[in-house]
């Protein structure tokens, strides 16, 4: 990557301050080296949390960006990061459940990669606790990636380019995966999405930024009487990330016999009280496109919105702020138009490397 593209893509983000840490760190050997770039946010989100020993660099994003477009992290070299977080899709994967080598499949629908920033957990099950946690899961998943991580390593020591960019990011050429995750997560940083009609009807109170539908859709989506989104795709005074960070069970991993088909974050804190239970979603840039749910199931928004309304599916764990809903038609689709209008605008710099070339 360029440097002049490293620079558009740092300058593409609104400053922040860089003082905010979160609770992970990486050792000596895997900090970039280099002035750590300010990073710009829009309007809606807050100050990014940035780990210790990983404040991003303008090598440390390039890298992590060529790495994210690689296909060589899979075993045959045929899936990358990308292939089921599409940057023209606004990082989302349009497939119920992501295909991965020799075409398997994988246990759940590929979340969003959008302000993954701000996530203290990651995947459906919260069982990664950072973006440099969180790298290593696909790549040795057998129904993804998998490779295993001394495979990875190998390939790419045996690049003389890659061992040029991870000098010139750490300081020496050697290939960790530690050091992988470092530059991965540097990348997945910059995928911010802000400043959406919606955050210019709250944040600065243009009242024209929303149409009549959308105010109406808003209304809805936080009365606690009415549609109670808000409850847990939360709202803030100066910022929105449209996510508690939490997770619930509404119902949608029991099958038709009352079964759990996934029993979501149980398989990590083993508590009961977890059974069924899965992250809270941004809503950031939900109407891009479907399916929605752990399992894809829900195609639409209008799906969405319907399998709330009818209260979600029961079970014994069923999350207590999950109930039946009278919602009219207009109701639900005014909830609907809300929803679009969380779309918003993302860093124009964070496609394939190969993009600088040709601009």
């Amino acid at each position: 990557m360029h440097g002049e593209g490293l620079r558009n893509l740092a300058a593409s983000l609104l400053l922040s301050p860089l003082a905010l840490t979160c609770g992970c760190h990486t050792t000596i050997g895997a900090q970039p080296q280099g002035t750590p770039v300010a990073l710009r946010v829009p309007l809606g989100l807050p100050p990014v949390p940035l780990p210790r020993g990983n404040h991003p660099t303008e090598t440390s994003i390039g890298l992590g960006r060529r790495l994210f477009y690689d296909t060589r992290f899979s075993k045959d070299d045929s899936v990358s990061c990308a292939s089921c977080h599409q940057p023209e899709l606004g990082f989302k994967d349009p497939r119920d459940r992501s295909t991965g080598v020799a075409g398997a499949k994988g246990r759940r629908h590929a979340p969003t990669l959008v302000n993954a920033a701000y996530s203290s957990f990651l995947f459906w099950d919260g069982r990664a606790r950072s973006l440099e946690a969180q790298a290593d899961g696909p790549i040795t998943d057998p129904h993804e990636m998998n490779q295993t991580s001394e495979a990875l390593v190998s390939k790419l020591r045996s690049d003389p380019h890659y061992r040029a960019l991870f000098q010139s990011t750490f300081g020496t050429d050697d290939i960790t995966m530690e050091r992988i995750a470092t530059a991965l997560a540097a990348f997945e940083r910059m995928m911010l999405s802000g400043n959406s009609a919606f955050d210019r009807y709250k944040y600065q109170h243009r009242q024209d930024a929303l149409s009549e539908v959308q105010v109406r859709g808003l209304a809805i989506f936080t009365d606690p009487h009415k549609g109670n989104c808000s409850a847990c795709h939360t709202i803030g005074p100066d910022h929105a990330l449209f996510t508690d960070d939490d997770f619930h069970n509404t119902g949608e991993g029991v099958g038709p016999d009352g079964e759990f088909t996934d029993l979501g974050r149980f398989e990590v804190t083993k508590r009961d009280s977890d059974k069924g239970a899965f992250k809270t979603p941004t809503l950031r840039n939900v109407a891009v496109g479907g399916p929605y749910m752990h399992d894809g199931k829900l195609k639409t928004l209008k799906d969405v919105v319907d399998f709330y309304a009818g209260g979600g599916n029961s079970n014994p764990y069923l999350d207590n702020r999950i109930s039946a809903i009278q919602l009219s038609g207009r109701d639900r689709a005014d909830l609907v138009e809300f929803m679009k209008s969380l779309t918003g605008e993302m860093p124009s710099n964070l496609g394939p490397p190969e993009e600088d070339r040709h601009k």
